[in-house]
């Protein structure tokens, strides 16, 4: 079918929009990349933008023989992955009998899980509960509070609404439990949309900074953001000894060091990105709209 003008004009607009977006993201990351791989002196004075100047390598030899940098690398992804994989089936195991439209109290259910989205109990109350858990120094004030995210668990549900019921009572003639249903039937079935959830978990307990500075002190289980922020402060303090240690403060100044540990840091999820890139659209569609 030929488009008309104004179809033709609206694609246009749309592709440079898009290609506006994506040099606004590209480029502070390609800074960050020159400047981490650039001498020491041009970095210092600003000249460095977009390409390297110097080509050196010290950064990266710095963070790569840092060992708190792998040890909160290692806090981060094991929070990441245990997290995700715990967060996929809480989201599995609470979106499956909200699915069902005979649920008792189904209704009443749904709108407590929408209240939490909008209300919360607060920084204070938080602090406390997990304080008189026992969780503080924990990494696993890490991953609980963040187990249950509501708009994911919504995405699941609806997405199991929308399989088709005819193999669920399929199921139930040949005698088959609810749990058995569960795994055999709709699991095999929502593999895009749990690739997908799991890809959003994945973001946010990487990206989870607020929760370790609360409940975290303890250098030993400092996770990679946290870490970061080390990092930079250093870099910006004269002081030099809020958490890296004397030999290492000295170093931490450095800008390229900086870049060069937010570059490494960036890697795990460069790597995991395409992984799961294939299950986003059909996986965060289907789950958007009831079919």
């Amino acid at each position: 079918m030929k488009k008309s003008k104004g179809d033709r004009a609206l694609t246009l607009a749309c592709d440079l929009i898009l290609i506006l977006v994506a040099v606004v993201i590209i480029l502070p990351i390609l800074n960050l990349v020159a400047v981490s791989v650039s001498e020491q002196t041009p970095v210092i004075s600003g000249k460095v933008k977009f390409w390297p100047m110097g080509f050196q390598l010290d950064a990266y030899r710095y963070v790569m023989g840092s060992r708190q940098f792998f040890s909160s690398l290692s806090v981060s992804l094991f929070v990441t992955l245990a997290g995700s994989a715990l967060a996929v089936i809480c989201s599995v195991l609470v979106a499956y009998p909200l699915s069902k439209q005979n649920l008792p109290a189904r209704k009443a259910l749904l709108l407590a899980f929408l209240f939490t989205m909008m209300f919360n109990g607060g920084i204070i109350p938080s602090y406390l509960l997990i304080m008189r858990l026992n969780l503080i120094n924990s990494v696993w004030s890490l991953i609980l509070p963040q187990l249950v995210n509501v708009y994911n668990l919504l995405i699941v549900k609806n997405y199991m609404e929308a399989l088709p019921e005819s193999l669920v009572e399929a199921a139930k003639i040949d005698g088959a439990s609810q749990m058995r249903i569960l795994r055999s039937v709709v699991l095999p079935m929502a593999k895009p949309v749990l690739a997908t959830v799991f890809m959003f978990f994945v973001v946010t307990y990487w990206n989870s900074y607020f929760d370790a500075k609360m409940y975290i002190t303890e250098r030993e289980l400092m996770p990679i953001q946290q870490y970061l922020q080390t990092v930079i402060f250093e870099a910006q303090s004269p002081a030099g000894d809020y958490a890296l240690g004397p030999a290492e403060s000295v170093n931490a100044a450095s800008k390229s060091i900086v870049n060069a540990t937010v570059v490494c840091a960036m890697i795990p999820m460069v790597i995991l990105y395409p992984t799961l890139q294939r299950f986003f659209a059909k996986g965060a569609t289907a789950g958007a709209v009831k079919g």
